[in-house]
């Protein structure tokens, strides 16, 4: 009897979400994605010091900005050697409202990966979906630098997204369902909110509900997850991106799993066509309380996360 991993598999593309190199040898997934949190997770780890060290040796002449980017693709070669597929690896989140300078960081990370023998195609850059970071997108993916959209809470960064002809979007799905059961206080009831009736779910359906209506080809990749429930309930999307732990939960378990998310049925009630420039995107994510503040604060964690890593390679430099 196939678990529900196995299951997923036949309609969804599964990703791993981690730094960690055995958890992906155990799960196989088609891709991998990494962030500034679980790189700097990593890299603490004994078994993957000598990643750091060798960066440092390599390249210690250079700046804290450039061993960060010659530390995310030395992960991320590490990475290629295990997944079939692609890795995301991400700008520096403290770039997040700076158009060009995502543009620039973007580049060389796509150059260093060159170096290595990476095609670009295996490679996805990582940009936070704010308007000056989709704009970047914008500029990438004309130049055939695939991005990956991260910190999307709303369907106008969807719109955005697909208006800059970004390769994927990565829709938080966790982190949406926290802001919703923290708004709620001691009024929130879980099993009301559970499954299709997760408001994050909720949100990233109406986004594959949009996507597929109007065949726009960037890809959907639910993220952020807090339970197999909210996987489950998107089964069907493009692609997942899941940590090691779910992945584990979902290995284990044998119920059956059907598919929830058919482009087929998206589009026998499509959503109205809605407009998506500038003013309309800041309008409605001003309008949008959740998103707005999962956004800056997915901002503030990732630069956290960054000096941290800067702080790592300085003493590093030091030995």
């Amino acid at each position: 009897m196939s678990n529900q991993l196995e299951s997923l598999r036949q309609f969804t593309t599964v990703v791993a979400d981690t730094g960690d190199f055995e958890a992906m040898r155990v799960h196989r997934p088609t891709d991998a994605t990494t962030n500034p949190s679980l790189i700097l997770k990593a890299v603490q780890k004994e078994e993957n010091q000598h990643l750091l060290e060798k960066v440092v040796a390599d390249h210690g002449q250079g700046s804290s900005g450039d061993l960060v980017d010659h530390l995310l693709v030395a992960f991320g070669r590490e990475i290629l050697n295990i997944v079939p597929g692609r890795v995301s690896t991400e700008v520096d989140a403290r770039l997040s409202f700076d158009t060009q300078a995502s543009i620039e960081r973007a580049r060389q990370i796509i150059e260093i990966y060159h170096r290595a023998g990476i095609d670009r195609e295996r490679v996805l850059i990582k940009l936070a979906s704010t308007w000056e970071g989709i704009q970047a997108a914008k500029v990438l993916q004309a130049e055939g630098i695939r991005c990956n959209m991260t910190l999307l809470f709303s369907l106008p960064q969807a719109l955005a997204c697909a208006q800059a002809k970004a390769q994927l979007i990565s829709p938080f799905v966790g982190r949406i369902y926290d802001w919703y059961k923290k708004s709620a206080g001691d009024g929130w009831v879980e099993a009301a909110n559970a499954g299709a009736a997760d408001p994050g779910v909720q949100s990233v359906k109406r986004i594959y509900d949009y996507y597929k209506s109007y065949d726009i080809p960037t890809e959907i990749m639910g993220a952020s997850f807090r339970n197999i429930g909210q996987i489950r309930a998107l089964a069907g999307c493009d692609l997942l991106t899941i940590s090691p732990d779910l992945l584990a939960q979902l290995a284990q378990s044998t119920e059956p799993l059907e598919r929830q998310l058919d482009p087929q049925l998206s589009k026998q009630n499509a959503p109205e066509w809605m407009a998506s420039n500038e003013i309309s995107f800041r309008t409605e994510m001003n309008q949008d309380a959740m998103a707005t503040e999962k956004l800056a604060e997915g901002i503030r964690l990732f630069a956290a996360d960054a000096v941290k890593l800067d702080t790592l390679i300085a003493e590093a430099r030091k030995k």
